[in-house]
């Protein structure tokens, strides 16, 4: 028999620990993302995938927040986070500071998710677009690599915080099998 394991019995770190321990060397933008329990997943997924830092940019709300923390549960406290007023801006930065910016969108040339274990491992930004409208034209532009996820049904989209689970995980993955392994 498996025995489903009890929260006490998962060994997990404390706060204090998580804040300490290296990071995998992703950040991750929110651009304008409207919804709070959107931004909580946000965070608990950033949590669980031990990323470097989350932005928080343009109308996106920001801790503490009933609704954030509803679904962030806590990894508020545990992920480092920043409010910035201009994604361009931000991203701009980034840049000059070697990051790789990753948007994820459909335009007309894309790479597909499946292919970022060919990047060169190097710090990766990756931004998630408001819920309607998605990245904003100019981060586009300015990006490194747009990446989509493939998808085989009827609709054209994911919800924005199902997809950054998916997306940073293949960071993550990419990341544990390239030149970032972390112990």
């Amino acid at each position: 028999m498996n025995k489903k394991l009890k929260l006490w019995e998962l060994n997990r770190i404390s706060e204090t620990e998580f804040k300490l321990q290296e990071k995998f060397p992703i950040i991750v933008i929110l651009n304008d993302i409207r919804s709070l329990t959107n931004v909580g997943s946000f965070f608990r997924t950033c949590d669980a995938f031990n990323i470097e830092k989350i932005y928080l940019c343009g109308i996106t709300a920001t801790p503490p927040h009933r609704e954030i923390q509803k679904t962030a549960l806590g990894a508020t406290e545990t992920v480092e986070w920043e409010h910035r007023e201009s994604i361009v801006d931000l991203v701009k930065e980034l840049k000059e500071n070697h990051v790789q910016i990753c948007s994820i969108e459909q335009t007309e040339e894309t790479t597909l998710l499946q292919e970022v274990s060919k990047f060169d491992k190097r710090r990766f930004a990756l931004v998630f677009g408001n819920e309607v409208n998605g990245v904003d034209q100019e981060v586009i532009d300015l990006s490194d690599h747009i990446i989509e996820i493939p998808q085989f049904g009827t609709k054209h989209s994911l919800n924005v915080s199902v997809c950054a689970g998916i997306v940073i995980w293949e960071f993550v993955k990419s990341s544990v099998m390239g030149d970032h392994t972390i112990a």
